[in-house]
């Protein structure tokens, strides 16, 4: 087999001499939520092969709450090495949490950390860990950059197993998707491992360290694409079967067996997913290892998120729901609550005596009062009958509902196709970082103007950059009513569902689950009816594929009207 390229091969120190690289634990508001430093690695004492040699600069004499630019107060040093130093740090002005790299401006590294912070934050996708400041002040250099703490690296992620399949396929998903909008812009990371891919809590995920990790270390590479897909087939391949793809143990996994070479996940793994295996080889090795599967090699991230788009999408496991607890009958004792029961009195049954017998007088009564009700019944039909023919009612008037045996009961139909008000819309993002989508131009859907709209945020490709199943808006009828059909006017040609809340819900459902398909469409005007009878107060539309919008050449859902009828 060829030599892989070293660039993105991370191995652990066996030196015995181990810098500093103890993770700090970041207090939220609440002061219990934790999040590990943002930037470091657990081979920092080892670097890529033609890797620039450590710095001889002695690190900037710093300690806990000196301040930098009378803004940033240093509160904790989290790694120190080759000449540089990364602090958690405070943002005083806009008081919260930021991660701090700080070396002296003489370093030999100085001038590329500053190029590529400066280059990363120009990029300003979300996917990544924003830098927020990267200045030269008072012989120092430092870059600012984001604070995640509700977010949780894969390290440790995988500390206690394999990700489920579907947490896997989103995390190479929504790597492979980030890397290639960053090489477009020609950027690279060279540094992706397990400790700089972060999942937040709302299950997106995140790529810390862009460039700036690469040019802390003095790491390159002739082949950065190649480096990076690499780096992202490593990761997929320590998801699915916790082990790390090479020979030395990494990231408190274990490496490979040695002189055995690369293996496949789902021969390392039982159960492993079959496509992911070969999607995590695919992006490994592209020297012949994977001929054998009749699949060709992905030496980019572009070709790795086409040979996602080409598998079948793996869907989320359903919601599992506990079953109830047994009905247990309480017997509560006149007299003893609070009490233990005393033990009850076994008594004899005591014997029912029959009914008195019916005399003759009796029954005789009962038939003749029977029999004067019957006849009084029919004298009565019989003159309504009459009187009903000499009107002409039932000879001529043929719409007249008729009964036969006295059961059926002329009940009116709900009337159909009336229009229900809508008393509040609400943008639905349940998978997103932030939970909204433009909820300011929601009004926008009611104003009767065709040429307005409400838009979701854009995205990389139809289907969401494979960042999330979709996007909606809530549709509150201001309490329970029959919905009979929904008329949604898009902007573009869009895929939606209808979805409805519970019946007897009493206030807007917050999560995904609790609201049942009913209705699908697509195209530009799609008329949503469910086929069996919906009656429920929270409508939602749900957008799971988004067009082209020619205005600006991005994926995006536009809705420009929403009419509900009974």
């Amino acid at each position: 087999m060829a030599e892989r390229s070293t660039a993105a091969v991370d191995v652990a120190d066996n030196s015995g001499e181990q810098p500093l690289t103890a993770e700090a634990d970041q207090s939220t508001a609440d002061g219990v939520a934790k999040n590990r430093e943002q930037d470091t690695d657990n081979d920092e004492a080892q670097e890529s092969t033609g890797a620039e040699g450590p710095a001889t600069t002695s690190p900037p004499e710093l300690h806990s709450g000196h301040k930098l630019a009378r803004r940033y107060r240093l509160e904790e040093c989290v790694t120190r090495l080759d000449g540089f130093s990364s602090w958690r740090a405070v943002d005083e002005k806009l008081r919260r949490a930021v991660g701090v790299h700080v070396l002296p401006a003489d370093h030999s590294r100085a001038r590329s950390v500053l190029a590529a912070a400066r280059s990363s934050a120009l990029l300003g996708d979300p996917r990544f860990v924003q830098v927020l400041d990267a200045v030269e002040e008072n012989d120092l250099v430092y870059v600012v950059h984001e604070w995640l703490p509700d977010a949780t690296e894969l390290t440790t992620l995988l500390a206690s197993g394999p990700l489920e399949v579907y947490d896997a396929y989103q995390m190479v998903s929504q790597v492979s998707s980030a890397m290639a909008a960053a090489h477009r812009e020609g950027l690279a990371h060279l540094r992706l491992n397990p400790n700089a891919v972060l999942r937040t809590s709302t299950g997106q995920w995140r790529i810390r360290g862009l460039a700036v990790n690469a040019a802390l270390r003095g790491a390159g590479s002739d082949t950065p694409q190649r480096t990076d897909t690499e780096s992202i087939g490593a990761l997929l391949y320590a998801a699915l079967t916790q082990r790390w793809p090479y020979e030395n143990d990494a990231y408190g996994m274990s490496g490979l067996p040695k002189d055995i070479g690369l293996i496949p996940p789902d021969q390392v793994r039982a159960g492993v997913h079959r496509g992911l295996s070969e999607l995590a080889m695919r992006a490994l090795a592209n020297d012949g290892a994977t001929a054998s599967r009749h699949e060709s090699p992905c030496t980019t991230p572009e070709e790795l998120v086409k040979a996602i788009g080409e598998m079948p999408r793996i869907r989320p496991p359903e919601p599992a729901f506990a079953a109830p607890p047994d009905y247990q009958r309480t017997t509560y004792q006149q007299g003893s609550y609070g009490r233990p029961a005393a033990s009850p009195r076994v008594t004899q049954p005591t014997p029912v005596p029959p009914p008195p017998l019916q005399s003759r007088t009796g029954k005789a009564l009962k038939w003749a009062v029977s029999a004067l009700l019957i006849a009084a019944l029919g004298l009565g039909s019989w003159q309504l009958a009459d009187a009903l023919m000499d009107q002409g009612g039932t000879a001529d008037d043929t719409t007249n509902t008729q009964t036969t045996d006295g059961d059926e009961k002329n009940v009116p139909k709900p009337e159909r196709g009336k229009p229900i008000a809508i008393s509040e819309l609400h943008d639905f993002d349940p998978f997103g970082q932030d939970g909204s989508e433009y909820p300011e131009n929601l009004p926008k859907i009611l104003d009767g103007d065709p040429a307005s709209y409400w838009q979701t945020s854009y995205y990389e490709s139809s289907d969401f950059g494979r960042l999330k199943p979709g996007v909606g808006v809530v549709v509150d009828l201001g309490k329970s009513q029959d919905v009979g059909k929904v008329d949604v006017t898009f902007i573009g040609s869009t895929s939606v569902e209808l979805r409805a809340a519970p019946g007897d819900a009493q206030s807007r459902p917050t999560s995904f689950d609790s609201y049942d398909k009913v209705a699908e469409g697509a195209g530009t005007s799609v008329s949503l009816a469910p086929k069996d009878a919906v009656k429920t107060r929270y409508l939602l539309v749900w957008l799971t594929e988004l067009p082209v919008q020619a205005d600006d050449g991005r994926w995006r859902g536009r809705i420009a009207d929403i009419k509900v009828t009974s």
